[in-house]
This record gives structure tokens, C-alpha cells and sequence, in this order.
């Protein structure tokens, strides 16, 4: 007997249409396999077969409603069992297995006696070795003088130095872990801290050394600064209007040097190359590296800042400028640090998606600690920490500036960030003092160093080293006597020398090492720095440092004396720029070491495989008409995006993105058909198993749920979009949103995606002032459109049928996966349901450019007009066109206004070109072919703010009006806004026949009579100011 395959759940919907059989009366079919697709006014969804076998019959065809329990298919498999009646739901299977593993672990904890283990502790103790470098109880030592009881406090601190030396951290970790809860349990207030002392996180004996040589590296940096430095100065010599920052890769210079030299691993046809975003004011450090690495000459460095001729470097980090050299646009203070913690997020994803390799690669962020104030450079960081990214490390640079003065000159930033990432679950690394200070913290018995240390405020850190020795030994080692005499056999040079960890090779080295290998969170390295560190009295931590961009020659003698760069007076007069002989130990090393680690850094390349495009055909199902079936173009986009699915090139390539808004979109269905990505798959039942569109978590799905958090998500777009490069694997990020909340809210983002040459869909939806009536003031999009119009790259379309958005796609996949263009799309679309009429014949080309003849008209007169539209607010034209026929005799042509980006680009580019070619044929701007030469009069009305079309007008010869969403959107029916911003059908009827009265076709009294028979008010407020 054949078993029955009814409608599962589908929530809360009833006699939903059967749009689609996907399945043949006799087919083999497996477990989930979609057999056909359903769907309501908000959504559609596929319904799998929770039975394997032959179909036996069909039960329905297209066009029947069904509900839950409804028969779908009979299917005959004796082996088969109803879904609805024995199968175990996977999530429950899940929890099943996962309580069965925990109660074997609770049992093997009770048969070991509750022995408490720790399997790595042996290991890490070969790794670190023996603590003998001095006694723990020296270590560990306290100075307050609130202590009531000092004798037992010391009898608390030797006990716990005795665990740590005898038994290690982890054992110290669990013994402060277990007090404190023991604590919690007795009602002990206990105070909440997140710091630590202002001291390194890394011990001396737990330092790694570095196998490099240290005295070479010593010379490669210093000649790096020089003509980092050297490469500015010149520049603002010739063209004092350039600009430029010496001070910023002044202080990073060492932080970047380690790095380049023993951690960063470059892409190559054997490893995918580790990522690094470097903070935007260093990029004359990257110059001047890659000047000796001979991956750039003399004449490139002098043409910094110099782009207009070919050869020239960019400011900052710019892909779009130099799309051989830099990988990440950086400079938008705050971009940086969440565009790294995404990209770490989306690397995870291509792993866990079993899309690429996990080779162990990193994601190294630098940030400024005055960035840091920026929102969105600490906004994902709780993100970083939930999904476990230990391929990310971000290193601050605290060089305690930032561009006017200090940043926390009351407070101390580093200890600031330290709390609020320890806070947010990363791994904190800090450091702050170099070697010099190693005997000095060790001999500090009382604790009065660390004192100090703690008590000092930035603003006090910054004024020393602006001074000299004399000024630090008075203003800080003379804060108490102990300290002052730890300094006392120390000349005023040598502490002079006292240096800051962010400063010693061997300080970065060492937390480099300790972030690489940490397992299971995301860390930062906070590095203290000097701003300006070398160039003298002009720019050393004053607060003018960051606009320094001219040295004078006495600041340059002593930059050249300070690194012991190799140069005569007049060469330094000069400001000449030194590059060692090829056969020198420098570059030889230099060349080593990246050889080592596997190429150059920075370098853009891809070597992505093209996908292959799917057929002519896959979206013919939307290029037909739906009959009396109405549609929003949104549901048409899921349609579009349920078949590219089902095409084995494309399906695994695409990557939703969506702000929590599945939904509102009627994207539910893809939860189930290709899961949301979740690292940890998932741990519960959602309380929605039992129906069709539950909300399944998996740890290969394809779903990007970015939760209520736009930036985020564009930020994830921006990973996915440019995978093709930064992981050679070409991906299709559709990431759909809120119009109004795209951008608006991430202008900024987008534009570093057109910088970052980022390939991919953006999906303004519920597009359109009036189309999303009900949401009100902050919800209604009316100038989006442009917005994207002034990113270069940034092709955009407001489609009003869903085969205008077939033909807008699948020009999309041709010119980004075929030709490789890198541009992106943004596209709108509405909630608004109407009838689909069917793709006219011909009208492809016109889609594409932004404008094709919709209607003809029939009638013969003398009176004519040209109505264009676009978006929902074409249906106001097509039935004011009916109007202005019936009621007046009016012959109306319709256009369907597909991109106005498109036609005043295409446009400008037409007026250019002659303006430049004076003695050729006059080229003619699509747009006027198509609307002729002659005078007759048009009107184009959208759901945009009036500035959106009015970049047409030039290209019109004739008279023109343009009828927009100027004001404050509101919530009402789309009826009463379209006549309130007056881009109903009636207004315009209205400026229709304005237009006929001022070409004097018409007599005035039929403009008059036509006010009170369209029911409009003459004394209507202006909608721009209510």
C-alpha cells in the first residue's frame, strides 16, 4: 500500500497556492527532496518528501490551494515511514546524542572519584618550562593600605605563588575560580573588575624568542622609517598642498616590521594567505618596504599622493586605486576593525561550509587607540568572541594620541580596552614596557613600581616622553621613595632609554607568538607606542604630531642619527631616500624572509575559478504573465532565488544575507532548504520543529542571519563579495534589507565595498515612500537610489515587474561571473502586490539600459504626452494614462523607467564624449532616442524624492515635470500618500495637462475643471514642509 505525503505545518496559513510540481508520476524520489512549491501573498516555500520511493500519483496540480494535511502525493516504498507519525525530528536526535554523551561523561567523572584533571597542563608545562627565572612569591605581591591584615594577606599570596610554580595556571585559574563562587554563595559583595595591572601580560620567562637577527631587522627598520618619513617630506616639499602623516607609522613601525618579517604568510598556489588590515595612516611604512623589496621604484615613491598619472600612490589603503597591492580600504576610522572581524567570521563560514581549506589562516587587524572611539570598532567584537574566532587578532597601536591631543589624558586607554574586550570573552594581551624595564619590575620588592605605573595617567605618560630623563625621574620615579631609589644608580640617559613594549622586537615578537596559538577566542594585542616616535622636537608625543608632515634639516639629522641610517649631511639636505646594494645583507634578508613566509604582503590577486552562469531559461517561469494572480516584485526575487537553488553551479555559491527580516521578505523557506548558519550547529529544538519553514541552525547552512544590525551584515556582504580575491572562490552574496536602512545607515560601508571592487546583489526592499505605507517616517526610502548613484561602481534599478528583475539578474550574474566585472548591483523592490504582466518582446536591451515603451497608443490626436514611470508608481501610470485617453483625448505613450542611474550615466558620458570631440558626429544619450526630439511633453513619476529623476532633464528635449516623494514620509494607505507627496495618478493627470495649456493645445478651464473632477485641492500644502 502506497504511503500518503500530506502538507506538513506550514504555520499560520491556510489554502496556500501550489505554484510549482517539481516531481513526474512515476519518479524516483529521495528523503527531501522538494516536490512542489507553495505560496501565500508573503512567502514561498518548497515542501520536501520525508518519503524515499516511486510517486504512485500526484494529487494536486498548479493552481490548487491547499493547508496542512492536505494530499500532496501517494508514493510507494514498503520500507517507507511516515514522517508525521515515527520519525525522530533531526534537532531532537541531536539533543538525544548530546545527553546520552554527557551522562557517559558524568559517569567516568564519578568512577575517576571526582579526581579534577587537567589533560594539558603536562604540556603546556614543556612548553613554557620551569618557572625558576625568579621566585613566584617575589611575583605576586599586593601594596594597600586598606589591609587590615597584611601578615595573612601574605600568607594568601605565597600560598597561591606555591600552586602556580607547583601545579601551573590552569590549577591557580580553577583554585581563584572556585573562592570566588564560594563567595558569590555567602552574599560577598565581591568588587567587578576586568583589569589587570598596568603591566605586560606575558612574564620575561614566558617570552618567546625570536630566531631571527635582530641587528639586521634593527637596520631594515630603521631604513623603512627613513624613507617612509623621507617619501612624505618630499612629496609636501614640491606640492605643500599634499598632505600626509609621519607620526602614525612612526609609532607602529616595530608592530609592523615583526610581522612582516616571522608572522604573515602571503598567498600562494600552495596556502590561501593570511589577511591583514593595515591601519590607513601607516601605508608610507607599507611604501617604503616595498621600495625595498623592489616591488616599487624611486619615481613611485615621489609620486605619493600623486594618482592622476599612472603610477602613482594612493593616500591610504585603496583596492580600487592600487588593485595590485592593497587588499582592504582601511582609513574610515572605525571600518576596519569590523570589516576584519566579519571577514575572520566568513572565513570560518567558507571552512565549516566545506568551500575551503582550513589551513590555519589568520586575520590581523590593526586599529589606532584613538579608532577605538569610533562605534563601529568595538561594536562585533561581542560577535567575534560568541563565534569562537580564533583566526582573528586585532593589534592597537596605543601610542596614547590622537589627532588633536590625547586619548584619555585623565584616564589610561589601555587599560580601558583591556577591560572591555576581557569583558566581551577575548584573549588580552598587553604590552606596554620594553626590556629596559624587565630589571626594574623585578627588583620592584614593595610593589611602589607597579603603583606608579597604575596610578599615572596618560595624559602624564604622553608629557614624559615629550620632556627628557631628568623630567621622567622627577614627575614619575619621584612619585614615592622606593621607586625613586630603583632608578638611583640609573643616569638620566639611561632612563631616557626606558622603552615601550610597542617598541621592542623582542616584546612583539613574543605576544605575536602568544595570539598565533591561541585556541578557541579571538585576541588582541594592545601594544603602548610613542606617536611620532624618533622625529625630535617637531613631532616625538606632541599633540601636533599627526598633522606633521614637514621635517626641517636639524629634525632630520637627528631622525638619521637617532636610527643610524647610513647618510651624509647633503644626502640628508637632500632628503634623498637609501636603498642598500641588491647583494647587500639587508635586502638579501628582507627577501628571505618573505620567501619564508611564502610572497609578498600587502598583494591583491584572485585566482578564482569562474562559475558557471546558469541557463537562458531559469527564470522563464517569471517572464510570464500571472494572470489575475497578484505579486510583489519581493516574492518574485524569492521565486528567482528558490530556482538558482536548484542549479548545482550556482546553489552552493550563493550566500542570503539577511538582518533578521526573513520574514518580512517571505524568505522563511530557505531555513529549512539550505539551513542558517550557526559554527556550533544546533543545541536546542526550536519551537517551530513540527512546521515547514522551522528556524534550523546548522554548521554547514548557507544562511547568513546577521540579526537586527545592518552594518554587520553589509559587512559580511563585503567578505562575501570579495571572496573571489581574498580567497580565491567566487561566491554570490544576495544580501537583502530594509531600503531605508541600507544606505543610509552603511554609506560608508558602501562605498568601501565599490573601493574593495566587491561583486554581488544588494536588495533595497520594501522599497519606495509611498510602496511601504504602513511603517511611517524612518521606515519610508526615498532617496536611496541617489545614494548608490554616487558610487561608480554601483549599478542600480528599480524594477516594477518580476520579469524587469529576471532580466536585471541575470545581467547581473553575466557581467559579475562571466566577464568578472567588478561591480555590484543594487536593486529595489516592493511589498506592493499587482498583476505581472509578461516580458514584452524585445524589451531586454531597454531593461538593461533603463527605459522601454510599455504602452502605445492607439488614438489619434493632436494632443500627446510621454508618461514614465517607474518602480510601483508605473501602475499610477498606466492608470493615468487611461485617464488622460478616456477622459481627454490625450494619446499617452507609458515607458517603464527601469534605472535612472543608468541613463544619466549613459548621458553624461554622451554630453563628454562630444564636449571632447568636437569635429565628430555629435553622439545622442540613449535617453533622447527614445523620447525623440520633437516637443511632445513628458512627465516621469517615482517613489523617489524629485532630485532622484531630475537628473534626466537634460537629456529630454522636451518639456519636462517630475513628480516625487519630496518630505517626511508618514504612515497611511498607499492610496492617501501617493496623494498627499502627489504622484497619484491624478497629480499626474494633472501635469499632463499643465503641459497641453502651456503648449496652448488646451483652454485653461479644462485644467480648472480637471482640479475639481480629479478631487484635488488647490490649497493643498506643500508635502516638502509638513
Amino acid at each position: 500500500m502506497g504511503k500518503k505525503l500530506l502538507v506538513p505545518d506550514i504555520g499560520e496559513f491556510e489554502n496556500v497556492e501550489v505554484i510549482e510540481l517539481l516531481v513526474k508520476e512515476g519518479q524516483e524520489i529521495k528523503k527531501n527532496e522538494p516536490v512542489v512549491t507553495i505560496e501565500s501573498d508573503k512567502s514561498s516555500v518548497e515542501i520536501p518528501s520525508l518519503i524515499e520511493g516511486k510517486i504512485e500519483k500526484i494529487e494536486v496540480k498548479v493552481g490548487d490551494k491547499v493547508s496542512k494535511d492536505d494530499l500532496l502525493l501517494t508514493i510507494s516504498n514498503n520500507n517507507a515511514v511516515s514522517s508525521k507519525a515515527q520519525e525522530v525530528p533531526k534537532n531532537t536526535e541531536n539533543l538525544i546524542q548530546e545527553a546520552e554523551t554527557s551522562l557517559k561523561k558524568s559517569q567516568e567523572q564519578q568512577s575517576s572519584k571526582s579526581e579534577i584533571r587537567y589533560p594539558n597542563k603536562e604540556l603546556e608545562q614543556k612548553k613554557e618550562g620551569p618557572r625558576s627565572h625568579q621566585k613566584l612569591n617575589d611575583k605576586i605581591k599586593t601594596l594597600n593600605r586598606n589591609d587590615i591584615d597584611p601578615q595573612e594577606t601574605s600568607e594568601w599570596l605565597d600560598s597561591l605563588s606555591s600552586v602556580i610554580e607547583k601545579d601551573g595556571d590552569q590549577r591557580a585559574h580553577f583554585l581563584i575560580k572556585e573562592l570566588i563562587n564560594k563567595a558569590y554563595t555567602a552574599g560577598v559583595n565581591i568588587p567587578y573588575t576586568q583589569n589587570t595591572p598596568y603591566i605586560n601580560t606575558i612574564p620575561v620567562n614566558e617570552e618567546r624568542k625570536s630566531n631571527g637577527d635582530q641587528n639586521i631587522e634593527r637596520r631594515i627598520r630603521s631604513l623603512i622609517r627613513w624613507n617612509s618619513a623621507a617619501m612624505v617630506v618630499r612629496a609636501n616639499k614640491k606640492y605643500p598642498e599634499l598632505g600626509g602623516h609621519i607620526g602614525t607609522f612612526a609609532s607602529a613601525a616595530t608592530l609592523y616590521d615583526v610581522g612582516m618579517n616571522h608572522f604573515w604568510r602571503a598567498k600562494n598556489n600552495k596556502f590561501g594567505g593570511d589577511l591583514v588590515y593595515f591601519q590607513g595612516h601607516s601605508a608610507p611604512g607599507m611604501y617604503a618596504r616595498a621600495f625595498l623589496e623592489g616591488r616599487l621604484n624611486e619615481k613611485q615613491l615621489d609620486s605619493f599622493r600623486q594618482e592622476v598619472n599612472p603610477g602613482g600612490l594612493s593616500s591610504y589603503p585603496h583596492p580600487w586605486l592600487m588593485p595590485n597591492f592593497w587588499q582592504f580600504p582601511t582609513v574610515s576610522m572605525g571600518l576596519g576593525p569590523m570589516l576584519a572581524i566579519y571577514q575572520a567570521r566568513f572565513m570560518k563560514y567558507l571552512i565549516n561550509r566545506g568551500l575551503i581549506k582550513d589551513e590555519g589562516r589568520k586575520v590581523w587587524a590593526f586599529l589606532g587607540d584613538g579608532e577605538m572611539d569610533e562605534p563601529e570598532s568595538l561594536g562585533a567584537i561581542g560577535l567575534a568572541s560568541r563565534e569562537k574566532l580564533d583566526n582573528l587578532i586585532f593589534v592597537v597601536n596605543c601610542n596614547l594620541q590622537r589627532l588633536d591631543g590625547p586619548v584619555r589624558g585623565n584616564g589610561k586607554i589601555i587599560q580601558e580596552l583591556e577591560g572591555i574586550f576581557r569583558g566581551a570573552g577575548w584573549n588580552v594581551i598587553k604590552v606596554i614596557w620594553g626590556s629596559y624595564w624587565d630589571p626594574l619590575l623585578a627588583n620592584d620588592k614593595t610593589g611602589h613600581l607597579i603603583k606608579a605605573m597604575n596610578e599615572t595617567v596618560d595624559g602624564e605618560y604622553q608629557a614624559m616622553k615629550a620632556r627628557d630623563g631628568a623630567y621622567v625621574r622627577e614627575k614619575f620615579f619621584g612619585k614615592y621613595p622606593e621607586t625613586k631609589e630603583l632608578v638611583s644608580s640609573l643616569s638620566d640617559k639611561d632612563i631616557w632609554r626606558l622603552n615601550r613594549g610597542g617598541h621592542d622586537p623582542h616584546k612583539v615578537f613574543a605576544a605575536y607568538d602568544k595570539a598565533s596559538k591561541n585556541i578557541g577566542s579571538p585576541t588582541v594585542v594592545i601594544a603602548k607606542t610613542i606617536k611620532g616616535y624618533g622625529m625630535g622636537k617637531s613631532g616625538e608625543s606632541v599633540n601636533t604630531t599627526h598633522q606633521t608632515k614637514k621635517l626641517d634639516i636639524d629634525d632630520l639629522m637627528y631622525y638619521r642619527d637617532r636610527f643610524d641610517v647610513p647618510l651624509t649631511d647633503k644626502q640628508v639636505q637632500n632628503i634623498e631616500y637609501y636603498k642598500p646594494d641588491q647583494n647587500s645583507l639587508e635586502i638579501k634578508y628582507i627577501k628571505e624572509r618573505r620567501l619564508q613566509l611564502g610572497g609578498f604582503i600587502p598583494e591583491r590577486t584572485t585566482y578564482a575559478k569562474p562559475i558557471k552562469a546558469p541557463p537562458k531559461n531559469i527564470f522563464d517561469n517569471m517572464k510570464e504573465s500571472t494572470g489575475k494572480k497578484e505579486m510583489s516584485t519581493t516574492m518574485a526575487l524569492v521565486r528567482m532565488l528558490t530556482n538558482l537553488l536548484r542549479d548545482k553551479n550556482v546553489a552552493p555559491r550563493l550566500v542570503p544575507i539577511i538582518p533578521d527580516e526573513a520574514r518580512t521578505f517571505g524568505m522563511e523557506g530557505f531555513f529549512q532548504k539550505i539551513g542558517i548558519y550557526a559554527h556550533e550547529g544546533q543545541k536546542y529544538e526550536p519551537e517551530d520543529s513540527a512546521q515547514l519553514s522551522s528556524y534550523r541552525e546548522e554548521k554547514s547552512g548557507q544562511v547568513l542571519e546577521e540579526g537586527i544590525n545592518e552594518a554587520g551584515a553589509m559587512s559580511s556582504w563585503i567578505a562575501a563579495a570579495t571572496a573571489y580575491t581574498n580567497h580565491d572562490i567566487e561566491m554570490i552574496p544576495i544580501y537583502t534589507f530594509y531600503s531605508m536602512f541600507g544606505f543610509q545607515r552603511i554609506g560608508d560601508l558602501a562605498w568601501a565595498a565599490g573601493d574593495s571592487q566587491a561583486r554581488g546583489f544588494l536588495i533595497g526592499a520594501t522599497s519606495g515612500r509611498t510602496s511601504l505605507n504602513g511603517e511611517g517616517l524612518q521606515h519610508q526610502d526615498g532617496h536611496s537610489h541617489l545614494i548608490a548613484s554616487t558610487i561608480p561602481n554601483c549599478i542600480a534599478y528599480d524594477p516594477a515587474y518580476g520579469y524587469e528583475l529576471a532580466v536585471i539578474i541575470q545581467d547581473g550574474l553575466r557581467r559579475m561571473l562571466e566577464l568578472g566585472e567588478n561591480c555590484f548591483y543594487y536593486i529595489t523592490t516592493m511589498n506592493e502586490n499587482y498583476r505581472q504582466p509578461a516580458l514584452p518582446n524585445g524589451s531586454e536591451e531597454g531593461i538593461i539600459k533603463g527605459l522601454y515603451q510599455l504602452q502605445y497608443s492607439a488614438l489619434k490626436s493632436e494632443l500627446k504626452v510621454r508618461l514614465v514611470g517607474s518602480g510601483s508608481i508605473l501602475e499610477e501610470i498606466k492608470e493615468a494614462a487611461k485617464i488622460l485617453e478616456t477622459d481627454y483625448g490625450v494619446a499617452t505613450d507609458v515607458w517603464s523607467l527601469t534605472s535612472v542611474v543608468q541613463l544619466q550615466r549613459d548621458g553624461k558620458e554622451t554630453v563628454r564624449w562630444n564636449l571632447l570631440h568636437p569635429s565628430s558626429s555629435p553622439k545622442v544619450p540613449y535617453l533622447t532616442e527614445c523620447l525623440g526630439n520633437d516637443d511632445t511633453p513628458v512627465v516621469i513619476a517615482t517613489d523617489y524624492v524629485k532630485a532622484h529623476a531630475d537628473q534626466l532633464r537634460e537629456f529630454i528635449p522636451a518639456p519636462v515635470t517630475v513628480l516625487g516623494t519630496d518630505g517626511f514620509g508618514r504612515s497611511d494607505t498607499r492610496d492617501k500618500l501617493r496623494q498627499f507627496f502627489e504622484i497619484s495618478r491624478e497629480f499626474i493627470v494633472l501635469s499632463s495637462l499643465k503641459h497641453l495649456l502651456d503648449k496652448k493645445q488646451i483652454k485653461e478651464n479644462i485644467l480648472t475643471d480637471a482640479i475639481q473632477n480629479l478631487g484635488l485641492d488647490s490649497e493643498k500644502p506643500n508635502p516638502l514642509y509638513v
